[in-house]
């Protein structure tokens, strides 16, 4: 008998909780995405997580945990070999990623790459360094429209991102080339985890604008996650934010496209008014996106303030049956050298009103507790091959 009618799985994007013992190995020893945002920032004004635990699981200076706090937490440290955004989720849902994504933030792609993508697109290809997408069209945009050549780019994440005027390249034309990038990037040497359209309009430097035509041409899973295990068995699977995307759709029964972080909590909130079985899984990805990687901790602290106001929206409006769970998928502390993600644990922080008060949980050795216990939670089994277990007894 399932103990919760409706799970949320909220991830805030990139909100670790200091370096994972081998952090070092990825240049990212004494990282601490929170902490240190509240050493830069100062008291944070975050009644909510205040409550459910969060400075019990991490105290930091001038902040010590509630005598009773309501949420049950503790901290999880990753499996997988990596750091980005596809191998935190894939790993919350089961699977174990050995070898990470390829990345080419530092170096650009391979001239044997870009060659082979000029041959079968047709187009000559400027850029191909790691840039903001604003700041690469205010630089190359032009060029771009005068000389019919395209814009290639990457950043910190594992993508290959094309930009393409819609009025003189063409919407299908980039979608096309994408393609070809997307068949291109299936080699182990330059696999990425996504290829990434990236369309815009306007005739020169200051009216630039991206537009909503994006489309992401991600990896499948290469196996069958918690996700899958639900839909098969009927029950529902809400993806919010960019979630869809990085399943490309798989195990996904309804996909919600968000705006910002502030509407995709919105838009979960919406949710508890939904009658609905099953796992709403959503993605706040403006922490990442727009501070991390700029190195912006003042704007992560107001983030993260905005959020917890949204929390504490989402609380008031909880039933009885269902289960709260937040969490990130990886660190990208704002203090630290370069513009990556960070090698870092994460937080799982949980909430019901069922609970009979907080407490801190063990340490676990891998993200995938999430879905286990999701899974375990409608009497159902993890698919084989996956990795996790379940601690639903404990909430």
């Amino acid at each position: 008998m399932k103990k919760y009618k409706r799970v949320f799985v909220v991830v805030l994007d990139s909100l670790g909780i200091g370096a994972m013992p081998d952090a070092a190995k990825f240049g990212d020893a004494n990282t601490d995405t929170f902490g240190h945002i509240v050493r830069e920032y100062g008291k944070l004004n975050i009644p909510n997580l205040k409550k459910l635990g969060m400075y019990n699981l991490h105290p930091v200076e001038g902040e010590s945990g509630v005598e009773k706090p309501l949420g049950r937490f503790c901290r999880m440290e990753e499996m997988s070999n990596g750091k980005d955004t596809m191998t935190g989720h894939w790993e919350m849902m089961g699977l174990r990623i050995e070898k990470p994504f390829q990345t080419f933030t530092y170096t650009g792609f391979p001239k044997e790459l870009i060659d082979e993508l000029e041959k079968r697109c047709g187009k000559r290809v400027i850029g191909n360094k790691s840039a903001s997408g604003t700041e690469i069209l205010e630089e190359l945009g032009e060029e771009e429209i005068n000389t019919g050549a395209m814009i290639v780019y990457t950043s910190a994440d594992s993508v290959l991102q094309i930009c393409g005027n819609e009025e003189t390249f063409d919407l299908q034309n980039l979608y096309r080339c994408c393609e070809i990038a997307r068949e291109l990037t299936m080699k182990d040497e330059w696999k990425v985890g996504r290829v990434i359209a990236r369309p815009y309009i306007g005739k020169k430097k200051g009216e630039f604008k991206r537009t909503s035509n994006r489309h992401d041409y991600a990896l499948k899973p290469f196996g069958r996650t918690a996700l899958n295990v639900l839909k098969d068995n009927g029950l529902d699977v809400i993806s919010i934010g960019k979630i869809n995307d990085i399943f490309v759709g798989e195990g996904i029964t309804n996909a919600l496209h968000s705006d910002s972080s502030v509407h995709g909590m919105e838009q979960t909130i919406d949710m508890l008014s939904e009658d609905f079985t099953g796992l709403c899984f959503t993605n706040l990805v403006d922490f990442d996106a727009l501070w991390g990687h700029r190195r912006d901790p003042i704007g992560y602290a107001k983030e993260i303030e905005k959020f917890d106001e949204k929390l504490g929206e989402f609380i008031d409006k909880m039933n009885d049956d269902d289960l709260l769970i937040l969490t990130a998928d990886h660190g990208n502390d704002p203090t630290h050298t370069g513009t990556d993600h960070t090698r870092e644990a994460v937080f799982f922080m949980s909430y019901s009103k069922k609970f009979d008060g907080g407490k801190l949980l063990d340490t676990t050795d891998t993200f995938a507790v999430i879905g286990a216990s999701v899974v375990d939670n409608f009497d159902l089994k993890m698919p084989e091959g996956t990795i996790g277990y379940s601690i639903l007894d404990k909430l």
